[in-house]
């Protein structure tokens, strides 16, 4: 018997829907969507629509999606900026992140029966001895290269963007508070013509208090790993996203360890060096004094011998309320920003190289919002020249603008009013 409304993780954003003539909280519809299934059948037949009711007087639709055999909510496409800061449906502006140019490409494919995406990334490879090209290359293929197909990086970004690149609460969020968001955005995506859960693992929180919880994770791990038997010439990839504890050495390679999972998967030293150098600031010592956290998407697969082998990895480097950051002077404003009380969102690029003009952090609390930029790139041209043609942007579009240059003391974060 699922837990009452009132018990249910989210109950408190009180955010409330209209389904089929009945307001409900949107966290138990959203958890338990069994128990509401006659209501999301009768409004998907009759008007097509449910309706969030978190701005008074405004009703924001939403979608009403059928997967894994059964009725769910979602947001309506491009409209999440609309919603409340505190709604569980609230996205950020498209205006404000990578995401637009992968939706042109059709990278991204948002529909009314879910979201379609064009990974980069393998999902299968050639055992041929003869292939020398190592596993992550692979995904430069013919219909990578005709056709731009969203990154490990960027597919981290989409996962994190629509809840937890929001930070709306001063409470401290935990990965037990990440995970269920990140699921919930997986279980609406379909990726090679099948559902991305089945080839997507996102790693449940470890609660010792739960031993039950415990073996029925540990029961879905390794029903998910037995895809990865290779067979005949073909190695099978999947995806394991979670919080990167550890890389050690081990005897012939590096043990990579996550948290909350037993298991360990192993990579080569050559393929570390790269992902440390492509994600400094997630490495760096300073990133682990100051609390910073680091999010691991990796593609792994089985070696000949058994044990799990990671063949590519992207890295998202976090705060320590997993906000992601992009520098150590990013995790200090994002950790001012929190203890402030405020309500922000992070852009996020989906691409390292991507040269629109996002800023590092937006208030949502102000009206109009709030545009942060943390200016901690010294003595570089390029970055002095970047610098004025954001705030030169910044000025001709009259966002209200806060600064900090790293050289000088953090001006005061707080609300005025």
């Amino acid at each position: 018997m699922p837990p009452a409304e009132s018990d249910v993780p989210g109950y408190e954003s009180a955010t409330t829907v209209r389904v089929a003539g009945r307001v409900l909280p949107a966290a138990a519809l959203r958890t338990y969507p069994e128990r509401y299934a006659h209501l999301l059948a009768a409004a998907r037949a009759e008007v097509g629509h449910a309706e969030c009711l978190c701005r008074p007087g405004r009703p924001l639709r939403l979608v009403i999606r059928r997967r894994v055999g059964r009725l769910h909510l979602a947001g309506w496409p491009n409209d999440g900026h609309n919603h409340a800061p505190s709604c569980l449906w609230y996205r950020a502006d498209p205006e404000l992140s990578g995401r637009a140019g992968y939706e042109r490409d059709g990278a991204i494919d948002n529909t009314n029966d879910g979201i379609r995406l064009r990974l980069a990334v393998p999902l299968t490879t050639r055992t041929d001895p003869a292939d020398r090209t190592p596993a992550h290359l692979h995904a430069l293929g013919e219909q990578a290269v005709s056709q731009r197909g969203l990154g490990l990086l960027g597919l981290v970004h989409f996962l994190w963007e629509p809840e937890l690149a929001v930070h709306s609460s001063i409470t401290r969020r935990r990965w037990r508070d990440c995970q269920p968001a990140l699921v919930d955005q997986v279980a609406q995506c379909s990726t090679k013509g099948f559902p991305l859960p089945e080839v997507l693992h996102v790693i449940p929180p470890y609660r010792k208090e739960r031993p039950d919880e415990t073996a029925g994770n540990r029961a879905a791990w390794q029903a998910f790993l037995r895809q990865l038997d290779t067979v005949g010439p073909v190695r099978r990839h999947a995806l394991v996203l979670g919080e990167l504890r550890d890389i050690v050495p081990a005897r012939f390679s590096m043990r990579v360890q996550f948290a909350h999972l037993p298991d360990a998967a192993y990579a080569s030293p050559e393929l570390i060096e790269r992902v440390q150098n492509s994600y400094r600031v997630a490495f760096t010592d300073e990133h682990s004094r100051n609390s910073g956290r680091r999010i691991a998407l990796c593609v792994i697969s089985r070696s000949p011998k058994g044990y799990l082998r990671v063949d590519d990895m992207a890295v998202m480097p976090t705060n320590f309320a997993y906000i992601p950051v992009d520098s150590s002077y990013e995790l200090t404003m994002a950790d001012a920003l929190i203890s402030a009380g405020r309500v922000f969102i992070k852009p996020l690029r989906y691409d390292p190289d991507l040269m629109a003009t996002l800023p590092d952090f937006v208030l949502i609390d102000t009206d109009p919002p709030t545009y942060v930029e943390v200016w901690g790139v010294l003595g570089r041209e390029d970055y002095e020249q970047r610098k004025a043609e954001k705030r030169d942007y910044y000025r001709k579009s009259g966002h209200a603008l806060l600064e900090w240059d790293v050289r000088r003391p953090m001006p005061d974060v707080h609300r005025t009013d």
